[in-house]
């Protein structure tokens, strides 16, 4: 078991550091198209990504099993992934909109708050979780205020974006903690893949405008954002949390934060000031302690 646990493990390590510098490719795609047509494209090549690997596995699987998917593990999947794309459909809207208005690592930071939403939202999926999550998270909130808040004590919209998103992410995680352990988890991101993209497609249709020529210009953040950030990370993290505890995957995952700063900082030149700084690290340490009770068990 503890052999499934450090694979589990190494596969949520390797996307958070894909998710990191996938703030950066968003930042600069953002520079060429719209939200929706970016999320629309990135998720579409995301799932088409899957299908050969999916039918390479089913065919593999059924020379070898000849049991047949029944009708109400196939209405069992499509609702999981119809639920859990949602979810990510609201989630990356928000997200790829705050990065309009804020840096990669500030979004990072503030989307990593999901490590503290995660034990706490688990509350009512009867999670345990001890005095160490809300001094984490109290530290986590100090923090966002370091990071978030300018000399006029109000914080950015950017931020508030964001903010909104680590609360989908949260529930993003907790929703495939249910679904990862009943259904195929292959097909799980390939279909929650699909039902985000055609969402974000037929959004951009009615409210922005979709040139070829800036398609072309984003080629390389949509291919990133596309195939590394979403067809392969986010199967790692539904593989990787299959074996792992929720807890314990929010905290590998918030590792995306770092990655996301070291990206801005030396790809986009961003820069933070000393109260940016004292944040982020108010931020991080919050999320590692709200985590002390799992690792302690």
């Amino acid at each position: 078991m503890k052999k499934y646990y450090l694979s589990s493990n190494i596969l949520l390590f390797i996307t958070a550091i894909i998710w990191g510098f996938a703030f950066v490719a968003q930042r600069v795609g953002i520079q060429y198209m719209g939200t929706f047509t970016f999320n629309g494209i990135r998720f579409a090549l995301g799932s088409l990504s899957l299908i050969p690997l999916i039918l390479f596995l089913h065919f593999k699987i059924k020379n070898k099993n000849s049991e047949k998917t029944t009708p109400s593990k196939r209405t069992e999947l499509l609702l999981a992934g119809i639920f859990v794309g949602l979810c990510l459909f609201f989630a990356a809207t928000l997200q790829q909109i705050g990065l309009i208005e804020t840096t990669a690592g500030k979004a990072a930071f503030i989307t990593g708050l999901y490590i503290v939403l995660v034990p706490i939202f688990g509350i009512f999926l009867k999670h345990k979780f001890g005095i160490f999550t809300w001094i984490g998270a109290i530290i986590a909130v100090l923090g966002l205020y370091f990071l978030s808040v300018n000399e006029r004590f109000s914080i950015s919209r950017g931020d508030l974006y964001e903010l909104a998103g680590a609360v989908l992410w949260s529930v993003h995680i907790l929703l495939i903690d249910h679904f990862s352990r009943k259904v195929d988890v292959l097909k799980l991101a390939c279909l929650q893949f699909f039902v985000c993209s055609a969402l974000s497609i037929i959004t951009a249709l009615f409210v922005e405008k979709i040139a070829i020529e800036s398609i072309y210009q984003a080629r390389i953040p949509l291919l990133y954002g596309g195939l590394c950030s979403v067809g392969i990370a986010y199967t790692l993290q539904i593989v990787g949390q299959k074996n792992a505890n929720p807890s314990h995957a929010a905290i590998i995952l918030s590792l995306e934060t770092v990655f996301a700063a070291l990206g801005g900082f030396v790809l986009l030149n961003e820069r933070l000031n000393s109260m940016g700084v004292v944040g982020c690290i108010l931020m991080f340490s919050g999320m590692i302690l709200s985590q002390i009770q799992n690792f302690r068990r």
